[in-house]
């Protein structure tokens, strides 16, 4: 009948999140303002999208009215600017302007399901990574893509193998693979790896927050960002505050931990200055309750601080890349290891036949890594393929010249629908003025 195909429209019109992108209403940066209908997950998935296009989120409103559900994210590039790149924006819009659940930014091609994921955690030690990689090299296996990081002397790794059909070598790896994450007898964490679909890894970066934290990596006595979990029973929330140096993805790391700990976000701000972070969020558990009790809040503390510090980006970033051939991860990591290098961090990426990495190298005590080990690795490795990257330092966005109209010509709408989101913010008392 004409009036249901009317009313399925409607439908789906309400349920579409609408995306607006502008250039023109703030002078240091691109307001994008997602509002959409009320689903578990959406602030996690807008978070997402932003990360992984490695854009930084200098501020922030998060506001749920009901079964609405309305964001403004102030963000720039990694060098501070504005967003001017008509594919990235594009991009933003199409991805957040779809109610499905969203890919990563360069989702893998898997044709015929060909992809094999392989999951590990273990005790972290010097050279281990290098021995990971050697294994699969001698089983001529391809690593296509892979994630890796190190937190509190525990190592979680998430590596993308093509074409691994037969369940014989697959269980062959498994086993090699095993005998190396398998720690001392008695440990309290031994290691772990497993097979799954690549299609069961929806994040790489995700999976790797949840590996670790179920491999107990939030132990010991380490410097934490300061995490606090406060009560607010006349609303029947639990208002969570982040402060600590800011940095890439941070607002994601938190978001994605909250959501894991099967937390809801209602409200919300992130403000950065002077390289400094603050964030506050308004939230109840997934069955409608606040946190009730001192162990659930330390957990919540904890997990998020756990969350902050695996993406701490210490150490010297190094920048590979070069033609792709067999064995070139095992070659590369055991150049690290034979110079007395500590992989903190590694992201893996084969693009055609180009392989693109970045490796966080320490010495084997965590400690800065002394230029002459630097320069001995990339004399083995290659002085052209090898290079010292630098994270970008927080700038200040230059004023727009006059030319700057911003996109789509949204801007009056973007500041009304912005400062709604600050008004209910003021309204509820969460913020202290909305202007």
């Amino acid at each position: 009948m004409e009036w249901l195909d009317e009313y399925e429209k409607l439908v789906i019109r309400m349920n579409t999140p609408r995306v607006v992108i502008d250039n023109a209403v703030c002078p240091t940066a691109t307001l994008v303002q997602v509002d959409s209908a009320r689903k578990r997950g959406v602030l996690l998935e807008a978070v997402q999208v932003l990360a992984d296009l490695d854009l930084s989120i200098n501020k922030a409103y998060i506001s749920s009215d009901g079964r609405w559900f309305m964001d403004v994210f102030h963000v720039t590039d990694r060098l501070g600017r504005k967003l001017t790149d008509g594919s990235v924006i594009s991009y933003i819009q199409q991805s957040l302007g779809t109610w499905n659940d969203l890919p990563s930014a360069a989702p893998l091609e898997d044709e015929g399901g060909r992809l094999t994921a392989l999951e590990l955690t273990g005790a972290d030690r010097t050279g281990l990574l290098s021995e990971v990689f050697a294994v699969l090299a001698d089983m001529d296996c391809s690593v296509v893509e892979a994630r890796a990081w190190t937190h509190r002397g525990r190592l979680a790794c998430v590596a993308f193998l093509h074409g691994e059909d037969d369940a014989g070598k697959v269980e062959r790896i498994l086993a090699r693979l095993g005998h190396l994450l398998r720690g001392e007898p008695g440990e309290a964490a031994p290691g772990a790896v497993a097979a799954v679909p690549a299609a069961g890894v929806a994040h790489a970066d995700r999976r790797l927050h949840q590996l670790m934290a179920a491999d107990m990596d939030g132990g010991g006595a380490f410097p934490t960002p300061a995490v606090a979990v406060d009560g607010w029973a006349e609303r029947g929330y639990s208002v969570v505050t982040v402060r600590c140096r800011d940095r890439p993805k941070l607002l994601f790391d938190v978001v994605a931990a909250l959501h894991d700990m099967d937390y809801v976000v209602f409200h919300g701000t992130v403000d950065t200055a002077a390289g400094e972070a603050r964030q506050e969020f308004y939230i109840r558990h997934a069955d409608g309750s606040p946190i009730r009790s001192e162990a659930e809040k330390d957990r919540v503390c904890q997990f998020i601080q756990a969350a902050i510090e695996r993406r701490s980006l210490e150490g010297v970033r190094l920048e590979l890349c070069t033609p792709d051939r067999p064995g070139l991860l095992s070659e590369v990591t055991r150049t690290f290891r034979e110079n007395g290098l500590l992989v903190a961090q590694a992201e893996v990426s084969t693009k055609g036949d180009v392989a693109s990495n970045v490796f966080y190298v320490t010495d084997a005590a965590g400690n800065a890594v002394e230029q002459c080990a630097i320069d001995a690795v990339r004399e083995r490795v290659g002085v052209d393929c090898l290079v010292v990257g630098e994270e970008p330092p927080p700038q200040i966005c230059e004023k727009p010249a006059p030319a700057d109209h911003g996109v789509g010509g949204g801007g009056l709408g973007l500041v009304y629908l912005g400062n709604l989101v600050k008004r209910n913010l003021y309204n509820l008392g969460l913020i202290k003025s909305c202007s």
